[in-house]
């Protein structure tokens, strides 16, 4: 039941607090600078509001302090942890956002800079699961439901590898009305199923009110967007992801449940590897793909539907390779 509360007042809550940042946000100019070399009817959706997402990480933070306190003062706080690292995310994003809404251009904190931030922000994470006894130098296999066992600091390095290169994943998914937030609803009730059937009902609170606080968003984030969730949103919702897998012992299952961020990501890899090689060429009409697909014809409705219905197939796969 406290599971099925977090999801609708999380999602009473976001929609709550999205009514009044949204007019907040135009008052403060906190608009969404287009990037140049996006398609040129993005255009129009230049000045939109951005740092959407700090509605739905304050309906998601509360669902889970409302909602998993009995389960702290069992002494269980995987969930805080979870979010905790999350919020670090979403910190980082919101310092970029402001960074583009104060100086109106699209670009942010360096390269350099985000990834150092979360590198540290990984590395501190995953020490604070293996010192907790949450988190063991294994990796489960899904489908042939197995462990491996790997070094230490082998399994460190693969693991912050992993997590930065989720959280940009994600980050690269949000350039589509909805598309992130559409993408990674199936992932938190996926992560949610698979917590509650292990019995980790407090890990289970967290992708709950994150799914309610998603679908609130969603009602003002769908085509045509009235606010876009900004590094502030995407960021976190990357940090949540990967670390609910990793929190969960299942970080294998990300390349399943995420393929769409990942496929994203490596569309934009393969594409400027091609582009250098050839001098010039290009696999596809534009990068990360959901332009491709907008340059083909597709509106973004579609975009959503068919990412978002990827999404759920996969981690109904994903949820078949571990039970």
């Amino acid at each position: 039941m406290s599971v099925i509360l977090a999801t609708v007042c999380s999602f009473a809550l976001s929609a709550l607090c999205l009514y009044f940042l949204i007019p907040a946000l135009r008052a403060l100019k906190a608009g969404q600078s287009i990037r140049e070399i996006g398609p040129s009817w993005h255009n129009s959706k230049s000045g939109t509001p951005t740092m959407g997402g700090l509605g739905f990480i304050l309906a998601t933070a509360v669902g889970v302090v409302a909602f998993g306190w009995p389960y702290m003062m069992q002494g269980f706080y995987d969930h805080l942890f979870a979010l905790a690292f999350a919020l670090v995310f979403g910190a980082i994003g919101f310092v970029d956002d402001f960074f583009k809404v104060k100086f109106h251009r699209n670009l942010g904190l360096t390269a350099i800079q985000k990834l150092a931030l979360q590198l540290a922000a990984a590395g501190c994470y995953l020490a604070l699961l293996r010192y907790n006894g949450n988190l063991d130098a294994s990796l489960y296999i899904p489908f042939l439901k197995t462990e491996v066992a790997i070094h230490w600091i082998v399994y460190l390095l693969f693991a912050m590898f992993v997590i930065v290169g989720g959280v940009n994943a994600v980050n690269l998914t949000d350039g589509v009305d909805g598309l992130a937030t559409g993408v990674t609803i199936p992932v938190m009730v996926f992560f949610t199923v698979v917590a509650y059937t292990r019995g980790a009902m407090g890990l289970a609170i967290l992708p709950a009110a994150m799914t309610g606080a998603l679908l609130g968003f969603l009602c003002y984030n769908f085509h045509p967007a009235k606010v876009f969730m900004g590094d502030t949103g995407s960021l976190f919702l990357g940090g949540l992801v990967c670390g609910l897998s990793f929190a969960l012992d299942i970080p294998l299952v990300l390349p399943l449940i995420g393929l769409v961020y990942f496929v994203e990501t490596l569309s934009v890899i393969l594409q400027v590897g091609y582009f250098k090689i050839t001098h010039g060429k290009r696999i596809f009409r534009m990068t990360p793909i959901h332009h491709h697909f907008e340059m083909g014809g597709w509106s973004e409705v579609k975009i959503f539907a068919v990412f978002t219905g990827v999404t759920a197939l996969m981690c109904l796969v994903a949820w078949l390779s571990i039970a």
